[in-house]
């Protein structure tokens, strides 16, 4: 009896689906890889040619009663929230209620004329506007986030402000703009911020996972934040909603998320020139709520093309990457900042899908040397970092944020401001290059009273970085001391 071949269709769709599934299997090892490590808690989407390959959660959702993360898990976004402001603002655009050329005085006309007259929708929109970011205000985070805030109200504390710069001639990521934006779409549709995204994003797209998030609402498998500390993870900080507003104050699943991204390939929600606009680089590579760049992939010569944005606010990290050119996704949702490192995880999943071998995560050289400190004092800690480093250079990680993180630990959260300026002065030691670590060291003196020092070390930070702020700014006020 002669055997029939089997056709060649499906032939190759099996090829194809044993292929994803070899995918599949190496990113959830590469993911496990980080979660052992604790350097990723939280749920992953994977998709493919805009079909999902993975996804799952890792870790717990709620550290308190043993719950884990999932694929319908829900998390805040953070700054992801951005990219949905920005479809708004232009769907308004379309429908003739605002315009990308329009001032900030033309739709709020109670906002002071000095700024309101020369600031447009779209530098708004990229980060070009020279509005001063209110979450960099000092000490706003520790005496403004708890108490909740009526947009306007929140407006007036920034609006008032000199401009750092000229609209239109530089990027500086600033969470006023898009906080503005908020109060500009509520006020062209008279209706609520939140009201306004449901009926014209979450509905139609059917995004039942989807919202603005807040605390007092009971909402079903919503994960908990939480912060690293030297010894585990706290719960992070309280933070009211209407603080991040139309900048940051969503909540996703993995799952909504890609189906918002299917949607981002239609004309569903924008047309194609609205699209084209959304996607069109700036200065600093943004858009309208999202980088638009140039990925290297692991050892591939070429570049592919990226579109990506991440988020992070009180107890939760968020990334979400599109690679349109094969219409690949990954989202990457984590409950425990500091220590995840999701954009080196994205870039070891980019790389799987294009058929390379990801690198393997390292673990942290903090996370050997804090209980060393703890037992033998940070003088044995230093010994056993420098001999690391000379016998086993590839076993650790090394980076400079590293030691920076340790130090600023050891200073904030233990009150061993001796044991941080030693770790401070090994980054110093490792990376003599850096404006970071000798502004990191300096702070450390000045804390500790050593005000010649701590001049001395904002000294060489700013020699090395010239546009180093910080330094330049505490510089200024220990001289005047």
């Amino acid at each position: 009896m002669t055997r029939r071949a089997l056709p060649l269709l499906p032939l190759l769709l099996l090829h194809v689906a044993a292929a994803q599934t070899e995918r599949a299997r190496q990113i959830d090892e590469l993911i496990h890889a980080y979660h052992q490590l604790d350097q990723f808690h939280g749920s992953v989407l994977v998709a493919e040619r805009g079909q999902v390959i993975l996804k799952k959660g890792y870790g717990l959702a709620n550290r308190e009663f043993g719950i884990p993360n999932a694929a319908d898990t829900k998390f805040r976004l953070g700054s992801v929230t951005k990219q949905f402001t920005a479809v708004l603002v232009l769907q308004l655009v379309e429908q003739g209620k605002l315009r990308l050329d329009g001032k900030i005085s033309d739709y709020l006309p109670e906002y002071p004329k000095k700024v309101g007259e020369r600031v447009t929708v779209h530098q708004l929109l990229n980060h070009t506007s020279g509005i001063p970011s209110y979450t960099g205000f000092p000490d706003f985070f520790a005496t403004r986030s708890r108490d909740p805030l009526a947009p306007l109200e929140l407006t007036r504390l920034f609006w008032e402000k000199e401009l750092e710069f000229e609209p239109g001639s530089r990027f500086a990521y600033n969470n006023s703009g898009y906080h503005l934006l908020g109060v500009l779409i509520e006020k062209v549709t008279g209706q609520p911020y939140e009201k306004v995204l449901q009926e014209r994003i979450l509905a139609p797209l059917g995004m039942r996972d989807t919202g603005y998030d807040r605390h007092d609402t009971i909402l079903p498998k919503r994960a908990s934040g939480y912060r690293p500390v030297l010894e585990g993870y706290l719960n992070a900080a309280y933070l009211d909603m209407s603080i991040p507003y139309s900048a940051g104050a969503l909540y996703s699943t993995v799952e909504d998320l890609f189906v918002w991204d299917q949607a981002l390939y239609t004309d569903k929600l924008l047309s194609p020139a609205s699209k084209e606009r959304m996607f069109q680089p700036g200065l600093g590579n943004y858009g309208y709520g999202w980088f638009i760049d140039q990925a290297t992939i692991s050892d591939l010569d070429a570049k592919v093309p990226r579109i990506a944005h991440g988020g992070g606010i009180n107890g939760f990290n968020t990334l979400l990457t599109r690679l349109p050119g094969d219409r690949h996704l990954i989202v990457l949702l984590s409950n425990t900042p500091g220590r995840s490192l999701i954009g080196s995880l994205s870039d070891g999943i980019m790389a799987i899908l294009h058929g390379q071998k990801a690198p393997l995560p390292k673990r942290s050289i903090a996370q050997v040397l804090y209980p060393v400190i703890k037992a033998e004092g940070i003088q044995a800690a230093a010994v056993r970092y420098r001999k690391l480093k000379a016998e086993q250079p590839e076993q650790f990680d090394f980076r400079e944020r590293e030691l920076n993180t340790l130090g600023y630990a050891l200073m904030n959260e233990a009150k061993k401001i001796k044991e941080a300026i030693e770790i401070f002065k090994l980054n110093v030691e490792a990376y003599p290059k850096s404006s970071n670590v000798y502004d990191s060291l300096a702070e450390a003196y000045a804390r500790d009273g050593q005000k010649g020092l701590a001049i001395q070390h904002y000294e060489k930070a700013l020699a090395l970085d010239p546009k180093n702020a910080n330094a330049a700014k505490r510089l200024e006020k220990l001289r005047q001391e």
